[in-house]
């Protein structure tokens, strides 16, 4: 399942570890919804791209749209959680960020899901995470990407201006807030010739 990777000359290292978090700048949305960014948080992240394309065990989904059944244009791994991260470099990001977030999430992040995006084809929708306690309470959700930079697309609900933060090479971004029921996020489709990447989901229990 893994594909080639153009590696990024700010990153060539094979040493998979982690920076620190006090470099994350906040950006407020309005209607209390904020992101926090902190671009390169992981080091050798062209290697852990690497290592998860070949080793995760990717599946492919087929949903209903319609009257019809359709492929989702990406693989995916889900992680309970009960069950154990694919590189250890991922618990620890997971720790570090629920001890950072501590006073303001007050719960820890426990799941992890996993989304392969193998070029410019591969997308995911306007959404927002609204299936289960995300519908209804403030929460936080923190993505960790890894492999060639793609766009992470966010617009208000109901429509209005999109903002994009490309995100790539060991960038984190966390939604946080309202963020997840008065914005939506999405990854678009590309034209133009694009790498693969892999982006790595933390949340809290209940949202999914």
């Amino acid at each position: 399942m893994a594909m080639h990777l153009q590696g990024s000359l700010f990153d060539q290292t094979d040493d998979i570890r982690l920076g620190s978090l006090k470099g994350l700048q906040r950006t407020l949305l309005g209607a209390g919804a904020w992101i926090d960014l902190l671009p390169g948080w992981l080091s050798g992240a062209d290697t852990l791209f690497e290592k998860l394309a070949a080793e995760v065990p990717w599946h492919a989904e087929r949903r209903q749209m319609y009257e019809h059944m359709v492929d989702v244009p990406r693989l995916l791994s889900y992680y309970r959680a009960d069950e154990t991260l694919p590189h250890a470099v991922l618990e620890e990001a997971r720790t570090a960020l629920s001890a950072h977030y501590a006073a303001e999430l007050r719960e820890p992040f426990v799941t992890a899901g996993l989304c392969y995006y193998r070029d410019g084809k591969d997308s995911v929708a306007w959404h927002g995470d609204r299936i289960g306690r995300g519908a209804r309470e403030d929460t936080m959700v923190a993505i960790l990407s890894v492999g060639a930079p793609r766009d992470l697309a966010l617009r208000p609900r109901g429509g209005g201006e999109t903002i994009r933060r490309p995100l790539g090479h060991g960038d984190l971004i966390v939604m946080g807030g309202s963020c997840q029921r008065t914005w939506e996020h999405a990854i678009l489709k590309s034209t133009r010739a694009t790498g693969p990447r892999i982006s790595i989901q933390f949340r809290p229990r209940g949202v999914n």
